[in-house]
């Protein structure tokens, strides 16, 4: 049976210490532990959004309020946000 080795280089930069931080606290076994770790983390909260954001479309695609044409919904905002109009990303 032949193994495979997944093997990255990774430069955390001021996170080194803090992964370090947790493996010396015995909280984890070693640096790959608190990577799998974060990536599940990360995973987790990415599907958190992507629900959240699928409901919030549902509940709009549902509203039974008329649509706000764009350019009234611009005017608003640039009413809202003046200093945005400073500098605009369009």
């Amino acid at each position: 049976m032949e193994l495979s080795v997944n093997t990255i280089t990774v430069d955390l930069g001021e996170m080194r210490q803090t992964l370090l931080d947790r493996v010396n606290s015995g909280a984890y076994a070693s640096p790959d532990e608190v990577l799998k770790a974060a990536l599940a983390a990360l995973d987790r909260e990415d599907n958190g959004l992507h629900a959240r954001y699928l409901k919030l479309a549902e509940e709009a695609l549902a509203d039974p309020e008329p649509d706000i044409p764009a350019a009234d919904l611009f005017r608003e905002l640039e009413a809202m946000f003046p200093s945005a109009q400073e500098n605009p990303v369009r």
